[in-house]
Formats: C-alpha cells, sequence, structure tokens
C-alpha cells in the first residue's frame, strides 16, 4: 500500500503550454525570434524555465546564446505576471486528487517551474492548503532530474520511496522518481509521448489520471 503521490506539476496536472509559449514568444520577439508553435514548446519545456530559454533562442538560430540573458530576464518578468495564462487542470485530474485524499494518501507537486508561480498554480487551480507539500524550483537548489526534491519532500513526511508514486510526463520525471527509487508512473496526457516515457523506463504509464489509483 502506497503512503502519497508526488506529481510533476506542468503537463502533470496543469494544461499550461499556453502560458509557457504566451511568455516565451513575448520574451524573443525583441531579438528577432519565434513565435514558435506549442508542439516546440512542449520540448522546450521540462527542465527549468532558463533552459526553455535556452533551446527556444538555439531553435531560432541564436546557437551561442548571446541574448540569453536580457531574453531570460524578459520572460521571468513575463511568467511572474502571466503564470496562470490559459491554464487549467487536466480532465480527471480533480477526480483523482479527491480520490487520493479520501484513500487517505498524502500529495505533493515537485516542479522545475519556479518556487512561487508553483505555488500560484497550484492554490489557484486547487485552493490554497490542498496540497501538502508544494516545492518549485529555488536558486541553490538542484532541478530535476535530480531527485533532492524528492528526498527533500519525504523527510517532512517521514516516509521512505517505497513508500510513494511519483507521476510525470517526461523523461526528466522517470529519471528523478527512478533516482530517487520510486515507482515512477507516465502520464500520456501529458507534453511528451509513450516512446519517451518508455526509454526514461517508466515501472507503468497511463492514459487517464484515474488509473493512477490501480497502483495506489
Amino acid at each position: 500500500m502506497k503512503k502519497a503521490v508526488i506529481f510533476d506539476l506542468d503537463g502533470t496536472l496543469s494544461d499550461s503550454i499556453a502560458s509557457m509559449k504566451y511568455c516565451g514568444d513575448r520574451a524573443l520577439a525583441p531579438f528577432g525570434y519565434g513565435p514558435f508553435p506549442e508542439s516546440d514548446y512542449k520540448y522546450f519545456v521540462g527542465d527549468g524555465a532558463a533552459n526553455l530559454i535556452k533551446r527556444a533562442l538555439k531553435a531560432g538560430g541564436d546557437e551561442k546564446l548571446v541574448h540569453f540573458e536580457e531574453a531570460f530576464a524578459l520572460y521571468k518578468k513575463f511568467f511572474a505576471e502571466n503564470c496562470m495564462y490559459q491554464v487549467k487542470p487536466y480532465e480527471g485530474i480533480p477526480e483523482l486528487l479527491a480520490a487520493l485524499k479520501e484513500k487517505g494518501l498524502k500529495i505533493a507537486v515537485l516542479s522545475n517551474k519556479p518556487h512561487d508561480q508553483t505555488i500560484d498554480v497550484i492554490e489557484t487551480l486547487f485552493g490554497k492548503g490542498y496540497f501538502d507539500i508544494i516545492r518549485g524550483q529555488k536558486d541553490g537548489v538542484p532541478i530535476k532530474p535530480d531527485p533532492a526534491g524528492v528526498f527533500a519532500i519525504l523527510r517532512q513526511w517521514n516516509l521512505t520511496a517505497e513508500d510513494i508514486l511519483y507521476l510525470g510526463d517526461t523523461a526528466t520525471d522517470m529519471k528523478t522518481g527512478k533516482s530517487a527509487g520510486a515507482f515512477t508512473v507516465g502520464a500520456l496526457w501529458g507534453f511528451r509521448d509513450r516512446r519517451e516515457l518508455e526509454e526514461g523506463h517508466a515501472d507503468a504509464i497511463i492514459v487517464h489520471p484515474l488509473e493512477l489509483l490501480e497502483y495506489v
């Protein structure tokens, strides 16, 4: 019996690609790059905001990242103001969370999105205090796939990796969960495909959020 679930945020709990495209395109436009389609942003994202901008600049032709510092500063500014732009929970996520709570499981979010915006998104979509723990990217703390965030959550709960499920939609998430020793589930409704999740050695892959209940 599992005691808790740790969730990725973007592409797992929240359908947020429009917000990142909106802010990314605005940040890149002054330098003559973009706009990029959402299908590109689904591969720019996943490893923190800095890597999103680096990937977008390289896709636009700035291989040496000459404009990185300026574009990244603009992105952070725009995202702080617009992190909820067209963001919504995926179908089935509210029902999944309610079912987990009814079973008495704890729930946490671990995201590479900046910490303040991670809190904003979660509290706007699900309410303040709904999640037991919310952890976004913080200066000086390794981002995923480093498992440090998972271990920090486990310490707060006084649990071991064997007590949890880890749910995410990218290879980065699968590496994070596997590195922590957790049972790792890939979400096919997110930003990446089955092949990536399989190559990331997901222990299970599901097509709808409520399928997660089969593993708790």
